[in-house]
C-alpha cells in the first residue's frame, strides 16, 4: 500500500477521506492486539504519507484528519498501548506542524498528559515526545503562557530529567531551546536563574563533549534572544566573575567542536553580540578575553571542525540506554524539517561580525584597532580584513 501511495501522490487526494476511514478502522483493530510490528509501522507510515500529500494540496484538510484520528489516539494513550504511543506522538507532531495560526483546543486538552512522568520513563517515547512538545511551543507558546502557565514547571521538570541523563541530555536542550525561542519572556523570567544553575551543576558533575556542545548552542541562543548584557548578568548573578569563566573555560576552547550549520550560525551570532554589545567585555577584567574570543570566532568560520572525542567518552551511550525493545521507531514520512531560529535575519555571520565591529569602533574610536594590532595573530587578522572588505566597512 505504502509504495502505491508514494507513486500516486496528488492523484489520491479525492479518495483520502475513504482511506482515512479505513486506516483509522485498522488502527483501532490492531491497537487491541499489536502483534505485528512491521505491519503497524507501515500502517503509521501510510497515515503520515496521506497527511503529507493531502495537506500539501490543501492545508485546511488537517482538521478532518484530526477529527478522525484524535478519538483513536486518545484511546491508545489512555490504554497506554506501549508499541503505538511513540507513533502517535510523531503523527500528532506532523499534524500540529502543519497548522499555520494558533494551536487547536483539542491539542491543549492533551497537553497536561504529555508531561506525566510515566511517559518519560520509556526511552522510546523521548525523541517523539520532545518533538511534539517543540511543536506545541512553536505553535502555541502564547496560549500555554496564558491558559496553562501552571504547566510551565512541569515542562521544565521534563527538561531537568532529560539533562540529568548522558544519553538524553541533547533532547533536554532541544526542549529548552524551544522554550527560550518561543515562550513570552515574562512567562519564564522567574525560572531562568534556576535553569542556568541546573546546567552548571551538570557541567560540574559530569561534563561530556556532547553536553558542552549543546550548552554552547543554548547560551548563544539565549544571547541572541535576550541580548549579551542579559547573558553576562545572569551568569554573574549566580556567582561573581562566572561569565568570564564561561567565556574562558568553555566558549573559547570548545567552540570549534560545535557541529551543524544552524548550530554554528547561532554560536557565531551569539559570540558577535558578546564581543560587540556587552560593555563588560570592554571595560572590566573581562577585556583580556576580548581578542581570544574574537580569534575563537574567526576559527569557527575558517578552521575545520574539531570532532575529536576524549577516550573516556566513547562508551557513554551504551551504559545509559536500556534494551533494544524500547528503541524508538522513527517514521520516515513523519520527518521534521530543520529549523533555523535566526532565519533570514542574518544571512552571513561574517558580514554581521564586520558590521558589528564597525559599529563598536565608532562608539569607542581607536580601541578596537589597538586591541587587534597588539594581540590578534596575523592570520586571523587577515581573515578579519577580508570580512571588513566584504562588508565595505572600516574600523576607526
Amino acid at each position: 500500500k505504502l509504495k502505491s501511495f508514494s507513486l500516486l501522490q496528488e492523484a489520491i487526494v479525492p479518495y483520502i477521506p475513504t482511506l482515512i476511514g479505513q486506516l483509522t478502522h485498522k488502527l483501532l483493530l490492531v491497537s487491541k492486539n499489536p502483534s505485528k510490528p512491521h505491519f503497524n509501522h507501515y500502517l503509521f507510515e501510510s497515515l503520515c504519507l496521506s497527511i503529507r500529500i493531502t495537506c500539501k494540496a490543501n492545508r485546511d484538510t488537517v482538521g478532518s484528519f484530526e477529527e478522525a484520528l484524535f478519538p483513536v489516539f486518545t484511546e491508545i494513550l489512555q490504554n497506554d498501548v506501549q508499541e503505538f504511543v511513540p507513533y502517535v506522538f510523531q503523527v500528532m507532531s506532523l499534524l500540529l506542524e502543519i497548522h499555520t495560526s494558533s494551536i487547536p483546543s483539542s491539542y491543549m486538552a492533551l497537553f497536561p498528559h504529555l508531561l506525566q512522568p510515566a511517559l518519560w520513563e520509556r526511552t522510546g517515547n523521548i525523541p517523539p515526545l520532545v518533538r511534539l512538545l517543540q511543536a506545541y511551543l512553536e505553535k502555541g507558546a502564547t496560549t500555554i503562557a496564558s491558559t496553562a502557565a501552571d504547566k510551565i514547571p512541569g515542562l521544565l521538570g521534563v527538561f531537568q530529567k532529560l539533562i540529568a541523563s548522558k544519553a538524553n541530555d541533547h533532547q533536554g536542550f532541544y526542549l529548552l531551546n524551544s522554550i527560550v525561542e518561543h515562550m513570552p519572556p515574562d512567562s519564564i523570567t522567574q525560572y531562568r536563574k534556576q535553569i542556568f544553575i541546573l546546567l552548571f551543576q551538570r557541567l560540574q558533575s559530569s561534563k561530556t563533549t556532547k553536553f558542552v556542545k549543546s550548552f554552547m548552542v543554548f547560551i548563544n541562543l539565549y544571547c541572541v534572544k535576550y541580548g549579551a548584557i542579559a547573558l553576562q548578568e545572569i551568569f554573574d548573578d549566580i556567582q561573581p566573575k562566572m561569565f568570564g569563566m564561561v567565556v574562558e573555560k568553555i566558549i573559547i576552547p570548545e567552540v570549534q567542536k560545535v557541529s551543524g550549520q544552524v548550530e554554528k550560525k547561532i554560536c557565531a551570532v551569539g559570540i558577535t553580540k558578546i564581543l560587540t554589545e556587552c560593555p563588560a567585555m570592554m571595560d572590566t577584567e573581562y577585556t583580556k578575553l576580548w581578542t581570544p574570543l574574537l580569534q575563537a570566532l574567526i576559527g569557527l568560520f575558517e578552521l575545520p571542525e574539531d570532532d575529536s572525542i576524549p577516550d573516556d567518552e566513547h562508551f557513554i551511550d551504551i551504559e545509559d540506554t536500556p534494551g533494544y525493545q524500547t528503541a524508538f521507531s522513527q517514521l520516515a514520512f513523519a520527518g521534521k524539517k530543520e529549523h533555523d531560529p535566526i532565519g533570514d535575519a542574518v544571512n552571513n555571520p561574517k558580514i554581521l561580525l564586520a558590521q558589528s565591529l564597525h559599529k563598536l569602533s565608532t562608539a569607542c574610536p581607536g580601541r578596537v584597532p589597538s586591541m587587534l594590532s597588539t594581540s590578534l595573530p596575523a592570520e586571523a587578522l587577515q581573515f578579519l580584513q577580508g570580512y571588513l572588505q566584504a562588508a565595505t566597512v572600516q574600523l576607526v
